[in-house]
């Protein structure tokens, strides 16, 4: 299933750390949301990127925006990502490849490596709408910032 500008974003849960999952179906559709998929934690591009959003994060957040990373790291990978990091908004486990398959967000093959998140960034308005999109094939090249905060201000 491509994700396109347009289409209803499905709605999905997953683990944040290890015995608590976050349902996203009470926010998609209700509030404005940024989904980015990243391929690897403590990775430097993941970890420069993930640290623009945490520095970010209060500017997104006063246009009432919700932010969640996702990857395929184990929820207590990521947990522990998010603390080191001092990441403001959680951290999602996509273990089992599910979600990043549907977002069409998912390297079948990454340097050996089978099934890792792309780089991906996802905005969703309030309405459960994709409004933005970035899928990009190569993991060491960085979302466009400045395109997903224009687009999370125009929802």
């Amino acid at each position: 299933m491509l994700i396109s500008v347009g289409s209803k974003a499905p709605a999905f849960a997953l683990p944040c750390q290890p015995g608590q999952v976050v349902d996203l179906a009470s926010v998609i559709g209700h509030e404005k949301v940024v989904l980015l998929f990243f391929p690897l934690a403590f990775s430097p591009v993941c970890t420069e990127e993930l640290c623009h959003f945490r520095d970010a994060w209060s500017k997104l957040s006063a246009m009432d925006c919700k932010v969640f990373g996702v990857s395929v790291d184990s929820p207590f990978v990521t947990a522990k990502f998010r603390e080191m990091e001092k990441i403001p908004f959680p951290l999602l486990s996509d273990f089992n490849k599910d979600v990043s398959r549907a977002y069409g967000a998912l390297h079948e093959d990454l340097m050996g490596l089978k099934g890792v998140s792309k780089r991906s960034a996802f905005v969703i308005d309030a309405t459960g709408h994709v409004k933005y999109v970035s899928i990009s094939e190569d993991p060491r090249v960085q979302v466009d910032f400045v395109s997903i905060e224009k687009a999370v201000q125009s929802c």
